[in-house]
């Protein structure tokens, strides 16, 4: 007979694991629809495309009786306080590895004992942490991320969907109390109140996205080129995960990903999220990215991207230079500016710098100094 005592007794110490049971998540659904009809769920899809689906297990488990839950950490050596990493640790490599490992043994765990069982994983039919939060492994924190103890925000969320009538585990007793340490942390004012994230400006959402980054926020992008961890760095509760091991990121450059073929990125981004697959969108990334970064070596590779095919790379190239806004960079901008046919790229060589007097002469908003020559029409 399956037990959770049972199922404990084959995964590793410091996985928590739970069990929730399959009746519907009301609150969660409830929350799910305010954010899509708020706009607060800045064009996500996963488990906002259809809430009454992701929060109703039996919608697509009717034979379940039970969820097991795993939280599964999932910081690796490497993985300490750095300001030169590029890429959240989350999709630095395959971190899903260690989740599917321990699924797999509660799965053949349960097959062994007579149940039906379905793991299921960053699924867009389960909610997974309000799942956690049920089975009583994690809190829901103040960045509306999931924490569990010693861990904080460090760990992935897996479940074993079954129809094993096991015992359920309590909610945790636990929350953030007066620590508000993520909210001033994030670098765009996202977390808009306790509990509530604007995805539409969370950068590990705007940098998933399709089209265009919004110029507002492009600045706040910095270096990174995919990901955000700055709310999950400044979350107590994860320090001394975090604190515990060495700082050796060997996440990619900008310029070594505006100097890669797709297939190479596409090597890099296999456990991305990347729109329709099309790594013109890490490109877009890295574009912001390296002109956040300025200096002269840049100047080059995003002359070069003034020239490419793509209309979306030659716009985002165009505010790039434009961020950087030395002479060298004006007289980039100014040629392309004299051949580009594309309307909305011109907008965009243009929009790089800011009016400044009535001579044609434009200052950059980025770079105070900093002046671009762009003719109009």
């Amino acid at each position: 007979m399956a037990t959770l005592s049972g199922i404990r007794g084959i995964v590793d110490a410091d996985v928590r694991v739970g069990v929730a049971s399959c009746d519907p998540f009301l609150e969660a659904a409830d929350e799910i629809q305010h954010r899509v009809d708020e706009g607060l769920n800045g064009g996500l899809g996963f488990t906002y495309t259809n809430p009454s689906l992701s929060t109703t297990p039996r919608a697509s488990f009717p034979w379940a009786s039970s969820i097991v839950v795993a939280a599964v950490p999932y910081l690796v050596e490497g993985d300490g306080r750095d300001s030169g990493r590029t890429v959240a640790r989350f999709a630095d490599g395959d971190r899903y590895e260690r989740v599917r490992s321990v699924l797999g043994r509660i799965e053949t765990f349960l097959s062994h004992a007579g149940h039906r069982c379905e793991v299921v994983f960053d699924d867009d039919r389960l909610v997974d942490r309000a799942v956690a939060i049920r089975a009583g492994v994690a809190w829901s924190g103040k960045s509306t991320m999931a924490l569990t103890p010693g861990h904080g925000p460090w760990f992935l969320i897996g479940s074993v969907v079954t129809d094993a009538d096991l015992e359920y585990t309590d909610p945790m007793v636990r929350g953030c109390g007066t620590c508000v340490a993520c909210i001033p942390a994030c670098p765009t004012d996202a977390i808009i109140a306790p509990g509530v994230l604007d995805a539409s400006r969370c950068l590990a959402a705007v940098l998933q996205r399709p089209g265009d980054i919004p110029p507002t926020l492009r600045t706040a992008v910095g270096e990174r080129i995919y990901g955000c961890d700055d709310c999950l760095t400044a979350c107590p509760p994860g320090d001394r995960a975090l604190d515990a091991l060495g700082s050796s990121a060997t996440t990619p450059s900008a310029v070594e990903i505006l100097s890669m073929t797709d297939v190479e990125i596409e090597a890099i981004a296999q456990h991305w999220y990347v729109p329709k697959r099309n790594m013109r969108f890490v490109r877009r990334n890295a574009l912001i990215a390296l002109g956040n970064a300025g200096g002269v070596s840049a100047l080059g590779i995003l002359a070069g991207y003034l020239g490419h095919p793509d209309s979306l790379l030659r716009s985002h190239a165009a505010w790039a230079l434009g961020a950087i806004g030395t002479e060298s960079a004006e007289a980039v901008l100014t040629a392309a500016a004299s051949v580009e046919t594309d309307p909305a790229v011109l907008s965009a060589l243009r929009e790089a710098c800011l009016p400044d007097d009535a001579d044609g002469v434009y200052a950059d908003p980025h770079q105070p100094t900093g002046r671009v020559r762009v003719e109009s029409e």
